[in-house]
């Protein structure tokens, strides 16, 4: 007898439907599974065996063949557990075959029969969605796909409670969605809190505010780290649409569930990272830290220790908004538009231009350690911002008042509303012809930029980027056209154009 039960699986980040049929013929008590099954399918038959038998019933002692359609397309994971052994039992005459096709099956099966939470459920769930069903699941996922509006979930804890709920004598309880927390900034983690550092605060507001790069260059103990770590109490709340592409990304990945609703990422890999931990990647392509921060911030502390190959990955993610993983048996692109924040030293002892501490690296050394971080890779972070040694003062006194997170951050939601009414998401995405005809300068300003581009030997990419800069700064200020003074901000901000030869301070 056959039987053909739903499931999904995941390319990327995408689910599509996966047709599980069973067949069951006489002969010897073989169990095959075709269909491109990887190492974790294909062991499924002894999961499911021993789930059947210890859940009460009996497996059959025929031939048994299952078949994961579309055939062509690599099956892997846990995930197909449930569904191969519903399917069985249906082909053996013990659950009716009509309510199958309504339904969508997804879990791992442990060895009594109940059952475990899968990765990837959220795609998973918009397939099922898109299919019309409803979604049998791990009652462990259920939280995580209720994000996705109209589908029924029908949140299961064991293979026998599936079972029961086909043959119509279990009827679950109509799943109530948790109450998403809205999102709130960190607490504790203030501006107000930094001692000093007024122009570096000024950088993260305009960074913020325009979703722009960010490098922050300054000895050790200059407060670059407690700087990134605020970020995150200046970025606006992620739209619907933004939480859900977002929250796929890291359910692919296993971390769907940490999350809150509305929260952006922000990623912090040790410098130690790989190429391929860092941009994605694997026999069985994932994702990597640059699209585990699609629509947040990836920080990279001290940033000249990565290995140059590491840091060249970034270059097409910087531009593109996406990573393309191409592997033998199939090619998956990546989301991967993040805001990039950096922090180095000015030089391998980190003590150049500091008021107290001599230097002690030759300008050799200190060219070979700035020449860790690439041109073309400095070309694509639209700011450099020094951050300074703080003086004994600023260090021992009573700090005067500094303006707090909430105060910055209202200024930044004015700003994000002025590109909003543009019809942008940030000034950092605008397209060419966008940056003509929003980044106008006038005569003035014109000067300055050439002059800048003049001196500092700016690319065309680099000049790009600081009128979209300039823009921001505009917005900040609340003023439509661009001025001189909006521009000459923009220009200080890219002090590593500057020849290595020049001190940084």
């Amino acid at each position: 007898m056959l039987a053909k039960v739903k499931s999904a699986a995941v390319i990327g980040i995408d689910g599509f439907i996966v047709h599980v049929e069973v067949d069951l013929s006489a002969g010897l008590p073989v169990f095959s599974t075709v269909g491109l099954p990887d190492a974790a399918v294909r062991e499924s038959k002894d999961r499911v065996v021993a789930a059947v038998r210890n859940s009460g019933f009996d497996f059959p002692s025929r031939r048994v063949t299952v078949n994961l359609s579309p055939a062509d397309v690599k099956k892997e994971g846990t995930a197909f557990d449930l569904p191969i052994a519903i399917g069985v039992l249906a082909a053996d005459g013990l659950l009716p075959l009509a309510p199958m096709g309504s339904h969508v099956l997804i879990g791992e099966l442990a060895l009594d029969g109940r059952l475990r939470p899968v990765r990837g459920i959220l795609p998973i769930a918009l397939a099922a969605r898109d299919e019309g069903a409803a979604l049998i699941l791990p009652a462990a996922n259920a939280a995580e796909a209720s994000v996705v509006q109209g589908l029924t979930l029908v949140p299961a804890t064991s293979l026998e409670q599936t079972i029961h709920y086909f043959r119509g004598e279990w009827k679950p309880e109509p799943f109530v969605a948790p109450v998403r927390p809205a999102f709130v900034a960190p607490e504790g983690l203030d501006l107000a809190d930094i001692r000093g550092q007024l122009f570096a605060k000024r950088a993260l507001e305009v960074a913020a505010a325009g979703s722009h790069n960010l490098l922050m260059i300054g000895p050790p103990g200059s407060g670059k780290t407690m700087l990134a770590r605020r970020l995150p109490g200046l970025l606006t709340p992620m739209t619907f649409d933004e939480s859900l592409e977002t929250r796929k990304i890291h359910s692919v990945a296993g971390l769907g569930s940490g999350a809150i609703f509305g929260e952006r990422p922000f990623r912090s890999p040790h410098h130690t990272i790989s190429d391929v931990a860092l941009i994605g990647g694997g026999t069985h392509p994932r994702p990597g830290e640059v699209s585990l921060s699609h629509n947040g911030v990836l920080f990279l502390d001290e940033l000249p220790e990565f290995d140059r190959h590491v840091l060249e990955v970034l270059r097409q993610p910087l531009e593109e908004g996406s990573v393309t993983v191409s592997r033998a048996a199939k090619t998956v692109c990546f989301p991967a538009r993040f805001m990039l924040v950096a922090a180095m030293n000015p030089c391998p002892c980190g003590y150049e231009g500091h008021p107290e501490r001599e230097c002690v690296c030759t300008p050799t050394a200190v060219r070979k350690y700035r020449g860790k971080v690439s041109g073309p890779l400095l070309d694509r972070i639209d700011m450099h911002v020094e951050v300074p040694a703080l003086s004994l003062a600023e260090i021992t006194e009573e700090p005067p008042p500094s303006e707090k997170t909430s105060v910055v951050l209202s200024r930044i939601l004015e700003a994000r509303a002025r590109q909003r009414a543009r019809g942008v998401l940030s000034n950092a995405r605008l397209s060419g012809k966008e940056v003509k005809a929003h980044c106008k300068l006038d005569a003035p300003s014109k000067t300055l930029v050439k002059e800048a581009v003049s001196k500092l030997g700016l690319s065309a990419r680099s000049f790009d980027r600081i009128l979209k800069v300039a823009r921001t700064v505009a917005d900040l200020a609340g003023s439509e056209p661009l001025r001189e003074e909006h521009v000459a901000e923009a220009v200080g901000y890219r002090s590593l154009d500057r020849p290595l030869t020049q001190s940084l301070f």
